[in-house]
């Protein structure tokens, strides 16, 4: 008799893995360390303005990925936005590195 539960205990194992991640939980990607050094000083800084904008409207994105995953799994047992792509973790992920990068670089100026 329990075995026959046993697929739908894995299956609500896997599928809040598979959810889109908090964006405050997503770490950076290690980026070469001289990204930017053939920039000046001003345009690291007018660069650091475009990724700031960048990263919060991803972030933005990600929030609402993680919502509509957590409503679609709670209501059909699927993380909806992650298998249509909402899910942005590894554009963050990449434009944290970048802007780690960038921020090392602005600390010369």
């Amino acid at each position: 008799m329990h075995l026959r539960l046993l697929p739908l205990f894995l299956l609500s194992i896997g599928l809040p893995a598979a959810c889109a991640k908090n964006p405050e939980s997503i770490a950076p990607v290690l980026m070469p360390g001289g990204m930017y050094n053939h920039m000046t000083c001003d345009q690291a800084r007018a660069e650091r303005l475009r990724l700031g904008d960048i990263l919060a409207a991803l972030e933005t994105r990600q929030r609402s990925a993680e919502t509509g995953d957590a409503i679609g799994v709670f209501l059909i047992g699927v993380p909806v936005a992650s298998l249509t792509g909402g899910d942005r973790a590894g554009l963050i992920a990449a434009e944290r590195g970048k802007v780690l990068v960038l921020d090392a670089r602005l600390q010369r100026c």
